[in-house]
């Protein structure tokens, strides 16, 4: 059997009990280790299943799944991955080549940013299509997310905003030594910056720093002292320094337009002003707060 077993967002006990089994069951574990990042080490997850766990980077996953999948058929094999199996497509791929070589495959689901974002306070039934964003570089800077997000907001539903994570990224002068460049993960006001780049580039009148509210969290699942939530406008946000929005993995949620008063009553708990807050809800949303 393969077995793709979710892990959750925050550390070693937040493994569900059927994931627990099918892991110390297993003659193989791999941890795939690039699409997302849990906050503890693979020591601590090793200590915890008591079971070794294979690092499966991009190259891995991507180009070694014949080697994962060896002897699946005859042996229990998991591939354990940050969140929920399939919250990338990556995981999704690895079902379909097993299921090619007539191996019979289980997913194991747990807790992802796509349920859990819920915690700032915006109802998931109000959530449109997710996007991801890129780090832009000097020559690559794709736009294409902005359209999906267009689509939400003239259906006046939130949008869920994956920022960029690089692990065991190559630059390209060492892309022959097998040199690796050092983890960076996109943080809040670049996010921001990115985002308003692309509203002044396409002109369409959908993202406006002033007016457009945004919810940014970070290690959601995390609980007191590593789970953080900043609300506020998008120029509001952006002017926060880095550090105000706790470390990394981060998310945005831009607010879309059908946003219910319940809904701006919660989040305003974590608004970096929460007159600004309410009065953008009013005056731009149409929130009618009491």
């Amino acid at each position: 059997m393969f077995y793709i077993i979710g892990l959750g967002l925050c550390d070693e006990k937040d493994i569900t009990v059927r994931g627990l089994e099918a892991v110390k069951g297993s003659s193989r574990v791999y941890l795939e280790a690039y699409t997302s990042i849990l906050m503890v080490q693979k020591d601590r997850l090793e200590a915890f299943y008591g079971k070794g766990l294979i690092l499966a980077d991009r190259d891995m996953v991507e180009t070694e799944s014949d080697e994962i999948l060896r002897d699946a058929d005859q042996a229990d094999v998991s591939l354990l991955v940050v969140g929920d199996p399939f919250g990338a497509t990556t995981h999704t791929d690895m079902l379909l080549r097993a299921r090619a070589l007539k191996i019979p495959t289980r997913v194991i689901h747990n807790a992802s940013i796509m349920n859990a974002v819920g915690a700032c306070g915006l109802q998931l039934y109000n959530f449109g299509q997710t996007v991801s964003l890129v780090f832009f570089t000097e020559t690559w800077r794709p736009d294409s997310f902005y359209d999906r997000i267009r689509e939400n907001v003239d259906l006046g539903m939130h949008t869920l905003v994956l920022l960029d994570i690089k692990v065991k990224e190559q630059s390209e002068e060492n892309l022959a030594r097998k040199i690796y460049e050092p983890p960076r993960y996109m943080s809040i006001p670049q996010a921001v910056s990115q985002l308003i780049e692309v509203e002044e580039k396409r002109q369409a009148g959908i993202l406006s720093p002033e007016t457009t509210l945004a919810v940014a969290v970070s290690r959601v699942g995390g609980g007191p002292g590593n789970e953080r939530i900043v609300a506020g406008t998008l120029s509001e946000l952006s002017a926060q320094p880095a550090e105000a929005f706790g470390e990394p993995l981060h998310s945005l949620v831009i607010v879309g337009k059908r946003v219910h008063p319940l809904e701006i009553e919660y989040a305003q708990e974590f608004a970096v002003s929460r007159e600004s807050w309410r009065n953008v809800a009013t005056k731009i949303y149409a929130c009618n707060l009491d």
